[in-house]
């Protein structure tokens, strides 16, 4: 069952008038800037984080933050952080953002006293017993009215011991993410064992790995096709001045917008290498027949439209990757020939049931889409405005979904185009902007 926000504000996507040739300069990766936080917060020292991200789940984090110890100014484009002891007594509000609820429970098991947490009303429906689960095996007291979700309390000791915790993390990484944030300052440092189903979005733990050891923390893993371990010691964290990358997941539906209308999109600041999982565009993109090229620190998208062909169909493992999954389900829509996306059944767990949400729109706009247990067939076509707003379920990437369909498609209207500050405020000026 898929629950929809039925907003009264609804915006009218605009349509493409012809070829696009535009530069999009977008704000600081949200994996990056709250891993950065958690770290700055946990650190012996302060931290500058330079171009970090602005919006909902960050400014959700810095209060958070804030609220357990530390001090945080912004200055310009930066975030300044100054660690302090950590303290409970705070009512934690995670909002929809994963990355608030699985990373700062076990930070907060370091704090002294109760730290409660809760957050908007989907977010009671997201997965969290992993989290909880793993917590009470590491000795830390959790009270969440035996529901395994939000609300809980975590009654902070001001010291985990660590040590070894096996987990079931198949619902999402980020539950791996969390622990090895803080397991650095547990006094035996930590030890994270996957059992379960396929683990999946791996380069958001490498993420995290890369984070602290630039930090000075000697994190290390062990994963192949039969296991998957973690292990960070016991370690003082270093404060860091750091640049964040641009987000490169917010950057697919500006390029994917190249493929659908024509012409070019350039998204600078592209990192030669990276940890972040929206580097894999270059080859997805390319796999619908787009061209693709890193050129002078710029990644560019080039495509003829879909005016001009229809888009190729594809076969594609978004495992490593979901959090793209709705830009390129959506490009899947003007194919001429069903495309089958795996790997993303871990989706029915993130703002909204995804899979369900997108072939629901889809399917409201005359796209045919079957769903799997682990993802989607979508039927190609050429989707038609229906008579209801395309429905963004409080998920600023059905959001933006909806806005990238809405360029060749004349009279898409998207409902609560607004979700889209979550992660990218000012989505509809950049959108607009973009447009010849």
């Amino acid at each position: 069952m898929v629950h929809a926000t039925y907003s009264a504000e609804v915006w009218p996507a605009p349509t493409a008038p012809g070829p696009l040739d535009a530069t999009v300069r977008l704000p600081g990766s949200k994996s990056l800037t709250n891993r950065e936080l958690v770290l700055s917060a946990l650190a012996d020292g302060p931290s500058r984080l330079r171009d970090a991200l602005i919006a909902r789940d960050t400014e959700l984090m810095t209060s958070a933050l804030a609220s357990l110890g530390a001090r945080i100014e912004r200055d310009g484009d930066d975030l300044v952080v100054e660690p302090g002891p950590l303290t409970g007594g705070a009512s934690i509000d995670v909002g929809l953002a994963g990355t608030l609820m699985r990373f700062l429970p076990p930070l907060a098991a370091l704090a002294n006293g109760d730290v409660r947490f809760d957050g908007d009303e989907r977010a009671r429906l997201r997965p969290m017993a992993t989290t909880i689960l793993s917590l009470r095996a590491l000795g830390v007291e959790v009270d969440d009215g035996g529901r395994g979700t939000m609300p809980f309390t975590v009654r902070g000791a001001g010291r985990v011991e660590g040590g070894l915790v096996l987990i079931d993390a198949s619902e999402s990484s980020q539950f791996v993410s969390g622990l090895l944030l803080s397991g650095a300052r547990f006094a035996s440092g930590l030890e994270v064992e996957h059992r379960g189903a396929r683990l999946p979005s791996l380069p958001h733990i490498e993420m995290t790995l890369d984070a602290l050891r630039a930090r000075g923390v000697r994190a290390e893993e062990q994963v192949d096709e039969r296991s998957a371990r973690w292990s960070v010691p016991p370690h003082r964290i270093a404060g860091r001045d750091v640049a964040i990358e641009p987000d490169l997941s917010n950057a697919g539906p500006f390029l994917a917008a190249a493929v659908l209308a024509g012409g070019r999109v350039a998204v600078p600041g592209w990192p030669g290498a990276t940890t972040q999982v929206g580097d894999r565009l270059r080859e997805w993109l390319a796999a619908f027949g787009a061209e693709v090229e890193l050129r002078d620190g710029a990644l560019v998208v080039s495509g003829p439209g879909v005016a001009s062909a229809p888009l190729q169909p594809v076969e594609l493992d978004l495992g490593a990757g979901g959090e793209l999954a709705p830009t390129l389900v959506g490009l899947a829509a003007f194919a001429d020939g069903p495309s089958v996306f795996s790997g993303i059944g871990h989706l029915r767990g993130h703002e909204t049931d995804r899979l369900a949400a997108l072939a629901a729109e889809l399917g409201a706009v005359g796209i045919a889409v079957d769903e799997l247990e682990d993802g989607l067939v979508v039927h190609g076509g050429r989707p038609v405005a229906g008579e209801r707003p395309w429905r963004s379920y409080a998920d600023h990437r059905m959001a933006t979904t909806g806005a990238l369909l809405g360029l060749v498609t004349p009279g898409l209207v998207v409902e609560d185009v607004a979700s889209t500050a979550k992660t990218l405020p000012g989505f509809v000026d950049l959108w607009t902007r973009m447009l010849p």
